[in-house]
């Protein structure tokens, strides 16, 4: 299909981004895991979780829009199930980071942990929408979508570990704080 053919070079850039970036997280929180403090767990489900998901996502999109599909309408199904999914997903984020006690979210991280992925996913959902009239705008509203979410991953990746770096001394023990 030559429209997914133009978009080849973009999707390969940014699947191998999200992979590697998948695999740094990894390494970073096990490096991590060697100096856990109370509570981390539950922030961690609400803070380092989403970036996997976030990497994933783009992950699975860029796999998606490389693969040989002889109609846009197949692959707009797969936005339309990850917008959905995701939305749902981005609910859940919310409600644990409101239930977390580890560390009081700011704007800043109210904006990169809930509301840019949610908007993020609702451009793929409506990109599923869009599609079948506009298949164009549609193919782009969903690249702004992939790159969002690679982006978000990053800055929330970025912002756990110097958090843990910071806050979390190695030999410090509660009562010495």
């Amino acid at each position: 299909m030559p429209q997914l053919t133009d978009w080849s070079n973009f999707y390969v850039i940014v699947g191998s981004s999200a992979g590697a970036l998948i695999g740094l997280q990894f390494v970073v929180l096990t490096l991590i895991a060697q100096r856990p403090r109370l509570g981390v767990a539950e922030a961690g489900a609400a803070f380092s979780t989403p970036s996997v998901v976030h990497f994933a996502v783009a992950l699975l999109l860029s796999a998606a829009m490389s693969a040989p599909w002889h109609a846009l309408s197949a692959v707009a199904v797969c936005w339309g199930l990850v917008g959905l999914g995701g939305i749902v997903y981005g609910f859940k984020v919310t409600r644990r980071l409101r239930l977390q006690t580890v560390y009081k979210p700011f704007l800043e991280d109210w904006l990169f942990h809930s509301l840019l992925p949610m908007v993020a996913y609702a451009t793929l959902a409506v990109s599923a929408l869009v599609a079948f009239r506009y298949p164009r705008a549609a193919l782009f509203f969903v690249g702004a979508a992939t790159l969002v979410f690679l982006f978000v991953g990053i800055h929330n990746a970025w912002d756990a570990v110097t958090w843990h770096v910071f806050n979390n001394e190695q030999g410090k023990s509660e009562d010495q704080g």
